[in-house]
């Protein structure tokens, strides 16, 4: 672990992930049932997760930043039987299993919570027989060998919930046995991602996110070393990275963006000569800002899109990216279509939703509506909803997820392009870019801005920050008025929580320019 200096050795995770998944047979959990985890970035996940890849089950990583209210929705939605938690989200986890037994409707059997002392009960009056368990004092009363029927389990994460309720994302489980290569994975982690035997990887991202945990879990199999930060700071990650002698890392558009804006003698102090392959996903990258970081580190950022529901996935070298800048690669698993509203493929060129067709086979738990909605006639094309067109050699490009298109005036606007833009002016550290109401119009642009720490406010900042925007943006996608915020509401896996921006637009419906200090 980055900050605390905490480590495990593989003898050490093998034992205790063998003892979790005794546990979890001793709990009556089979094949195909489902834990749920609650954690902060720490050791013990990976333990949790191996356990469950060890025993058939379905694990769900939760989201760490969630409610109460909302953790209780995703444990009860996926029928979790065990779950677990850390004595820093001990309260949380606590009263999400509190509203779950008020509303009658828990499937749990056993609570464990990591760095927990002694027992801690849960429920008020007449709720009795759940307690969170030490986890350390659980896991000793069970062997550290394997179980007698292993076979291999999988993640079943929910969608981020950024338009909306999070969505819980069921593939088959394979019928194979843990230690067995899955063709998929092994030819993203080795052969796209260049992973090998000996790397160390730097992972800075929240583990409950799918890209850092798949990629940690490539690189348990390799039997690599994985340094893993508690929560990303920019200068630390380069430190880490020379510290480490770190050869792989998986990163999101910002972290670039925050590296990009430390002053040039921090970024010069540290020795990058290690890396060899550095991964990004989950987030447009504004150009200017990749075209940054391969000038800083060279060529050895490698690109790709793919959501967690896994209906498709387009890769991208530097080398592609340099002779298509703002690319997203080309689809390596399945067939990339740009359709109409009407299911017809659009001209190449041409903006239109993006579809797969083939490629990895997925339902939302407990969703026939949002699985039916995900799929046109045939059964076999799937969509998340992003937008996008191809260019002449076949590179797809994004432009926006649909669910984030402004209409105004009837022009469809995608505010991604103005948020690109608008993150590489230096006075503003985040931005975000949505529609809200207009009497006239339907809806009016607006930018929520996060300045950079000693840049205040003020309506001078906001005039410069739309002079900008019209230098380098057709007219009716420059924003209408510039608001800011002390910090947005962005993930730690680069995603913008549009939604709670939208909502509180919408309730009040002014449209006016504010300053919120």
């Amino acid at each position: 672990m980055a900050g605390s200096g905490r480590s495990l050795t593989f003898a050490e995770f093998d034992a205790n992930a063998n003892r979790v998944a005794h546990l979890y047979r001793d709990a009556g959990l089979q094949r195909g049932q489902h834990v749920a985890m609650l954690m902060e970035n720490n050791l013990r996940y990976f333990e949790t997760m191996s356990a469950a890849e060890r025993s058939g089950l379905y694990y769900t990583a939760i989201n760490s930043y969630l409610t109460p209210e909302e953790v209780a929705y995703i444990v009860d939605n996926c029928d979790a039987e065990v779950f677990i938690t850390t004595a820093a989200k001990l309260d949380v986890a606590r009263a999400a299993v509190e509203q779950l037994q008020a509303e009658g409707s828990t499937k749990l059997e056993r609570l464990l919570c990591v760095d927990l002392e002694e027992a801690s009960p849960v429920g008020g009056a007449g709720q009795t027989g759940l307690a969170f368990e030490p986890y350390d004092a659980a896991l000793a009363a069970y062997p550290s060998t394997p179980i007698a029927d292993e076979q291999l389990g999988a993640a079943m994460l929910y969608s981020s919930g950024t338009t909306g309720r999070p969505k819980g994302i069921l593939r088959d489980l394979p019928d194979a046995h843990p230690g067995d290569a899955l063709p998929v994975m092994d030819f993203v982690a080795r052969f796209l991602f260049g992973m090998r035997e000996g790397m160390v990887y730097l992972s800075p991202a929240p583990i409950y996110h799918s890209a850092p945990q798949a990629s940690v879990a490539s690189a348990l199999r390799l039997g690599a070393t994985s340094v893993i930060m508690e929560r990303f700071d920019p200068e630390q990650y380069l430190r880490l990275v020379e510290e480490h002698r770190v050869t792989h890392s998986q990163v999101v558009p910002t972290m670039f963006s925050r590296m990009l804006k430390l002053l040039d003698e921090v970024r010069a102090k540290y020795d990058h000569s290690s890396l060899e392959v550095i991964i990004h996903a989950a987030a447009p990258c504004p150009v200017q800002v990749k075209q940054a970081m391969i000038d800083w580190w060279g060529p050895i950022i490698q690109e790709y899109y793919g959501a967690t529901e896994a209906n498709g996935f387009t890769f991208c070298t530097s080398p592609e990216w340099l002779e298509h800048p703002g690319t997203v690669g080309k689809p390596i698993l399945g067939t990339l279509l740009i359709l109409d509203d009407d299911g017809n493929e659009v001209p190449q060129g041409e903006i239109g939703t993006v579809w797969f067709d083939g490629a990895t086979n997925f339902t939302y738990y407990h969703d026939e509506a949002k699985t039916a909605e995900s799929r046109d006639e045939t059964g076999t094309r799937s969509t998340v909803g992003d937008v996008g067109y191809v260019d002449e050699d076949g590179y797809l490009f994004l432009t926006d997820r649909k669910t984030y298109m402004i209409i105004s005036g009837g022009v469809n606007i995608y505010p991604q392009e103005s948020e690109n833009l608008l993150v590489t002016h230096p006075k503003v550290f985040d931005a975000a870019v949505i529609g809200v109401p207009n009497e006239d119009l339907g809806e009016e642009v607006k930018a929520v801005v996060q300045l950079m720490p000693g840049i205040e406010p003020s309506d001078e900042v906001a005039a410069e920050l739309t002079a900008f925007c019209a230098e380098h943006l057709a007219r009716f996608k420059v924003p209408r008025s510039i608001d800011f915020e002390a910090e947005l509401p962005r993930l730690p896996t680069g995603k913008l929580y549009k939604r709670l921006l939208r909502d509180r637009y919408w309730a009040d419906a002014t449209g006016r320019s504010r300053i919120v200090q």
